[in-house]
């Protein structure tokens, strides 16, 4: 058997106000005045003092807000790409992503692209890169994606929504700064947090299963059990335990894979555009036949916190447009291996998955 020697993010810092080291993070990967460093910044934050006098700018260094309606498209990257080598003479000496999912996915792409021929839809897959990124750090802004640990960042191109999987991806720095969570509206709290808690429930109970991505696995499990079930925590305490039980669940996916809910999931955004976090919550609610006690579990944090989940999404869709999304699932092989082991095709089928859908 050959295993995997996948990369894991090379430096991390933790605690709160770790935010104000960047700058002395920064500093030492300056390659000059012409080599600027680019943040990637929430378009949330724009106005925010709190946060942005906070970030370290010289020379020609550039914020670039991002709007979070809708999830990264692979036209998106390819522009923002062209934007930097048209501005610029000299490559940036580094991207730095500040946000949620959306935001860290974009500033690993771009810094993928940056020293890769061709367009990002051509990367949409397993080890297709070929060249290292330019230096690149991300900082979340809300916990659960595990997008600041994960070796891909998911994209939406012409023809379906896939991940730049490969060991270039990962960040070289993280900056786990729980203080900058704050002020995250609820329900946004919940879907993120939630796609950490089906990450936890999908490598768990997945067969490419191991004591390594188990140990990870099963302590963000507990850590959402916690944030999610108990009365005890402080919003300080679930802040900091949140955004560790983000870095845990991106850590045991990295090392086995998702399964059903994400799968589908992306076939909801593909088609429709739903955000990835609400999406998976939507998939996951129907999924009581892979997942009873998770799916037990998700329905019991749902009413805990008076989450009320959009319904009938798909009920007027046309059965060309249910087969996009049937289409999309079925196209994530590993993770349906992971679910439903090697025979996968034999135990799902396109009916079936048209049934669930239509569930939605």
């Amino acid at each position: 058997m050959i295993y995997k020697n996948y990369p894991m993010v090379s430096r991390v810092i933790f605690g709160r106000g770790s935010f104000n080291q960047l700058d002395e993070i920064l500093a030492s990967k300056r390659k000059g005045r012409n080599a600027p460093f680019i943040f990637y910044v929430d378009d949330v934050f724009k106005g925010n003092h709190w946060l942005t006098s906070r970030i370290p700018l010289s020379y020609k260094d550039k914020i670039i807000y991002i709007p979070t309606e809708e999830e990264p498209k692979t036209s998106q990257i390819d522009k923002l790409v062209e934007d930097i080598i048209l501005e610029f003479s000299e490559l940036p000496s580094g991207i730095i992503g500040i946000g949620g999912g959306i935001v860290m996915d974009i500033a690993k792409a771009v810094s993928l692209m940056l020293t890769n021929p061709g367009e990002s839809k051509d990367y949409q897959g397993w080890d297709l890169i070929k060249n290292p990124a330019i230096y690149h750090v991300g900082v979340p802004t809300i916990s659960g994606t595990g997008a600041e640990v994960s070796r891909t960042t998911i994209l939406t191109g012409p023809d379906r929504k896939l991940g730049i999987n490969s060991d270039y991806t990962p960040f070289d720095q993280v900056v786990l700064d729980p203080e900058l969570t704050k002020g995250v509206p609820k329900d946004q709290w919940f879907y993120t947090g939630m796609d950490c808690f089906v990450h936890c429930v999908e490598s768990l109970d997945g067969t490419f299963l191991n004591a390594f991505s188990q140990s990870y696995g099963e302590k963000a499990f507990e850590l959402c059990k916690e944030i999610f079930l108990s009365d005890t925590l402080t919003e300080e305490e679930s802040q900091d335990k949140l955004m560790m039980a983000s870095w845990h669940g991106g850590m045991s996916i990295a090392y086995s894979q998702v399964g059903v809910a994400h799968a589908m999931s992306y076939g909801l955004s593909y088609l429709l555009g739903i955000k990835h976090g609400i999406g998976n919550c939507i998939v996951f609610d129907h999924l009581e036949e892979y997942y009873p006690e998770g799916v037990a579990m998700f329905k019991q944090m749902k009413e805990k916190h008076n989450i009320e989940l959009p319904q009938g999404i798909c009920a007027e869709l046309h059965d060309d447009q249910i087969d996009i999304m049937v289409n999309v699932a079925l196209s994530l092989e590993p993770l349906w291996e992971n679910a439903l082991g090697k025979n996968w095709k034999t135990k799902i089928t396109r009916e079936k998955l048209t049934t669930l859908y239509k569930k939605m």
